[in-house]
């Protein structure tokens, strides 16, 4: 009955969705008109933005002028823009649209909510030009963007050097700018006092525009040191440290094991976050630049890792860590449950086979998992669980609920969550927000753990049992006698991610961390074994998008080093003879 609510009028559901707003909105401000109707008060109009005055009907050559927080109508400018002007983040397109198709959550030109020109520009007027940005530290952006100058660039509508700007330091803005929970708008200086500045919108329209107005283009390399790489995975931190190594004259080859590039950008995320054509176009354009790409070439299994490195001057590892973590309860073998990362990337590679036009008959309809019609339980919050809990309604599900472990959070900031940390605070989500529009609800339960599955005499799952839990100082405990019973016909494990699968270090000989990550030293990134290096998850655990670009640039500055010395010592041995020729192995000076 939930989803006959999806059949109602446009104009309707667009009445009806206009409170649900999305993650970045609620954490910090709420800019979105009330149900009901009625003229919102502040600066920001009916439509979302800045209100706007002009001279007459005839003015409209010059700038229009934008209601103020004091409700004048004045030019915009830049020197006192976070005090006049409010933070109005784009927001996603209306939920119970977004939840009948694939389609990314960012609204499209053609759509009444997408920022204006003249909006992006108040919102880039926020920036308050402060004398220390925090939101390009290490508390902030994890690859340092040039968050300021690029706003300032926006603001004086220089988008050219604008993208020149930020890819400066970001290889990948149009992946951050969709998927990064944006850290740096958590330590923006202007959030002390009032709501931060808008800054993975302004990344993302920097990136997007400039794509469209024919900006970025292949650099080729001038010229090639006759160095070579292999990289295996093409996860972020591959096509970072690929692309890196590329532009610095080394021949990169890159090796994945599943049947396309992307790695957790291709099948991990899954498309309404992040549509695949934008990634197939990145990787098209380090194809173009000299990059080689192999799929289907998984390492240490169907690739011998010791011929790779045998064949290469240096060897990269940047494999993620793609062990899930596990619920070992009672039944956790019953038909139906299963990881996120099994459930995301078996609907994404569906999704890709029909838009390329394969007949349903070809799916594979035996291993496909669906929550079509059923009671879906997703166990563990963050950004995969919302993924999750998205992919679920797209399938139209008959309902779906999200445990998490620890309470709720607050809703501001506690004592011990200071400015510039991360603001662990209550947010809603995109997924949160389309279960609310559906069933009216939100999917969360909080401080509640899994105590066993319960099946039919078939084997299929068909119930689990949760028990209440509080916080000690020894961690979670379960309280007795709070168990419920929950129907459940499919149930999704969104844990997080333990450690990268050992078979490859195991065959290198390669020296593991206490938490079972490849061992190489942040800055350093090389291994125990000479000439291979190691970045990203697999390195530093699970993290974000950014984090990974990060490895993946430091990864490649430190193999650059390597290479350039072994290409000297290469030289140097081939015109050296006699008493000689071992010079360099006593120093390195030498």
């Amino acid at each position: 009955e939930a989803y006959t609510m999806l059949s109602v009028s446009s104009a309707a559901r667009r009445r009806a969705s206009t409170i649900i707003v999305r993650a970045q909105n609620v954490r910090y401000m709420s800019t979105s008109p009330a149900e009901g109707g009625g003229k919102p008060e502040g600066p920001i109009g009916e439509d979302g933005r800045h209100e706007l005055w002009r001279e007459g009907i005839y003015d409209h050559d010059n700038e229009p002028k934008v209601k103020r927080r004091d409700g004048s109508f004045q030019s915009i400018e830049k020197l006192r823009g976070f005090l006049n002007y409010e933070r109005n983040p784009e927001p996603y397109r209306r939920p119970l649209e977004r939840v009948l198709d694939w389609g990314e959550l960012n609204p499209t030109e053609e759509d009444d909510l997408h920022h204006t020109e003249v909006e992006q520009k108040v919102q880039a007027a926020r920036c308050m030009d402060c004398g220390t940005p925090f939101c390009q530290t290490h508390t902030g952006c994890p690859v340092n963007n040039l968050i300021p100058e690029w706003n300032s660039l926006v603001y004086n509508d220089q988008w050219s050097d604008a993208i020149d700007r930020l890819h400066k330091t970001n290889n990948f803005p149009e992946f951050t700018g969709r998927v990064c929970p944006a850290p740096c708008e958590g330590s923006c200086v202007a959030g002390l006092v009032d709501s931060p500045v808008t800054i993975k919108n302004i990344e993302y329209k920097i990136v997007d525009r400039a794509w469209k107005d024919g900006l970025i283009t292949p650099r080729i390399p001038k010229e090639r040191s006759g160095m070579t790489v292999a990289i295996v995975g093409s996860g972020p931190a591959g096509l970072a440290a690929a692309d890196q190594l590329n532009q610095m004259g080394h021949k990169v080859t890159v090796y994945e094991r599943a049947d396309r590039i992307g790695g957790l950008l291709m099948y991990g995320i899954p498309n309404m976050k992040l549509e695949k054509d934008t990634v197939d176009r990145r990787v098209n354009l380090l194809r173009e630049e000299g990059i080689e790409f192999v799929t289907n070439a998984d390492i240490g299994k169907n690739v011998d890792v010791n011929e790779l490195r045998a064949n290469y001057d240096a060897l990269a590892l940047c494999v993620g860590a793609t062990k899930p973590r596990d619920l070992p309860v009672p039944g956790r073998d019953l038909k139906g449950v299963h990881y996120a990362m099994e459930f995301l990337t078996k609907n994404q590679k569906r999704l890709l086979m029909t838009k390329e036009g394969n007949l349903e008959s070809s799916w594979e309809k035996e291993t496909f998992i669906t929550a079509a019609g059923k009671d879906v339980i997703v166990i563990g919050g963050g950004d995969t669980g919302t993924d999750c809990i998205g992919t679920s309604m797209r399938h139209r599900c008959k309902s779906v609920t999200n445990f998490e472990l620890m309470p709720q959070p607050p809703m501001e900031r506690a004592p011990n969550n200071p400015w510039p940390q991360w603001p662990r605070v209550f947010g809603v989500d995109y997924g949160h927000a389309e279960v609310q529009a559906v069933f009216g609800k939100d999917p969360r339960v909080y401080s509640v753990m899994t105590k066993e599955f319960i099946g039919d005499d078939e084997g299929n799952l068909k119930a689990l049992v949760t028990q209440a839990v509080e916080i000690t100082d020894k961690g979670p405990k379960a309280i007795e006698g709070s168990e419920k019973e929950w129907p459940a016909d499919l149930v999704v494990l969104s844990m997080g991610f333990i450690s990268p699968e050992e078979y490859i270090a195991e065959d290198l000989g390669l020296d593991s961390d206490q938490r079972n990550n490849i061992h190489a030293v942040y800055g350093d990134f090389r291994t125990n074994v000479e000439g291979v290096f190691a970045g990203g998850d697999c390195r530093r655990g699970q993290s974000l998008v950014v984090w990974a670009i990060n490895e993946g640039r430091g990864l490649a500055d430190s193999a650059n080093q390597y290479l350039q010395q072994k290409k000297a010592d290469e030289t140097s041995s081939d015109g050296r003879s006699g008493a000689f020729a071992n010079l360099s192995s006593l120093s390195p000076n030498i």
